[in-house]
């Protein structure tokens, strides 16, 4: 595992460090640089313990496994899951959805960070909390204009600055960006690398069901509901605001924009895409499977349906994500 210390040598090292690097830049460098890399490390990250950084649907269990292929062959369609392989993207190592469970699809195998995407002729491409996961781009109004913000070392320690010029990646997107008059201080975050993550995914002409969850807003919410930005910081269960620190030891994310992935669909050939909450997904899909699980031991709380509940309830993780979903015939 890495320390701060060890990640302000690596960046010291990279050119501009002085004046300032797109914070995209180093949120590359503290997710996944090879030495320092908060995802490349060997640790803990998902997960009750106390080590852990944070919980994902994943963590209830195999129920969530179970909900989602009940719901998966609803969206295929009877019998057509012995005709998809089932390929998750992003699975953390020794992990999967489906390891070690019987499942219905004609394969199952995960692809993590680093390997080759392959995709085979029909597939269900399965992805939990991939998207929010990439480095991203900030962007604060500063006397009427958008100001790219980056990250620079300055006597030993990192800080936040305003860079002069903006990256070529939000140049090319600042025709996205509202009027900066009369914002002042309103800052953006931009998950601009999830639209080539999504290219990646499906630019090859693989037949079946993209399958998403993550959590995130639309580009209206983003540029008219949350002034602070969506960018935050996990580290041993405990949400924070501070994205300079800690680098390489906490995660660093922000909320991804839901319609830009949407359209992404839609230009690959996807048909109508679904974004939903999760308790709605799950709900709408895998109601029987639900049922079935609250059925069984009647008057007593298990695991199981304490794990349905934890998936589905508002207050949990069932409005906290949402589901993307969407098929390509």
């Amino acid at each position: 595992m890495g320390s701060s210390a060890e990640f302000r040598k690596i960046f010291a090292a990279e050119p501009g460090a002085a004046a300032g690097v797109s914070f995209a830049r180093f949120a590359e460098l503290a997710l996944y640089h090879p030495a320092a890399g908060y995802y490349t490390a060997n640790r803990v990250r998902v997960g009750s313990q106390r080590e852990a950084d944070f919980k994902t649907a994943t963590t209830v269990g195999p129920v969530f496994g179970e909900l989602v292929v009940a719901a998966v062959e609803r969206l295929l369609g009877p019998g057509q899951a012995a005709g998809h392989d089932f390929i998750e993207i992003g699975a953390e190592p020794g992990g999967g959805i489906l390891r070690d469970q019987p499942h219905p699809f004609r394969s199952y195998r995960t692809i993590r960070y680093g390997e080759t995407y392959a995709f085979t002729d029909r597939c269900v491409v399965f992805s939990n909390e991939l998207f929010d996961a990439q480095q991203f781009h900030r962007v604060v109004a500063r006397g009427g204009a958008w100001r790219e913000l980056g990250v620079a070392l300055r006597d030993g320690a990192l800080a936040e600055v305003e860079l002069e010029v903006p990256t070529p990646e939000v140049a090319a997107g600042l025709s996205r960006l509202p009027a900066a008059a009369g914002r002042e201080g309103y800052i953006i975050d931009l998950p601009l690398r999830t639209e080539p993550l999504l290219a990646r995914i499906v630019a090859p002409p693989w037949r079946g069901l993209f399958l998403a969850f993550d959590y995130g807003r639309t580009w209206r919410e983003l540029v008219e509901e949350i002034p602070g930005g969506t960018a935050r910081t996990y580290y041993r269960h405990k949400m924070g605001t501070n994205l300079l620190d800690r680098p390489g030891e906490q995660d660093i994310t922000c909320h991804v924009c839901w319609d830009w992935l949407e359209d992404g669909l839609r230009r690959a050939g996807f048909g109508e895409p679904v974004t939903e909450s999760q308790e709605s997904f799950l709900v709408r899909y895998a109601g029987a499977a639900l049922e079935a699980i609250t059925a069984a031991d009647a008057g007593r709380v298990t695991t199981r349906k304490r794990a349905a509940m934890q998936l589905i309830h508002p207050g949990n993780m069932g409005q906290k994500f949402q589901a993307l979903h969407a098929l390509r015939k």
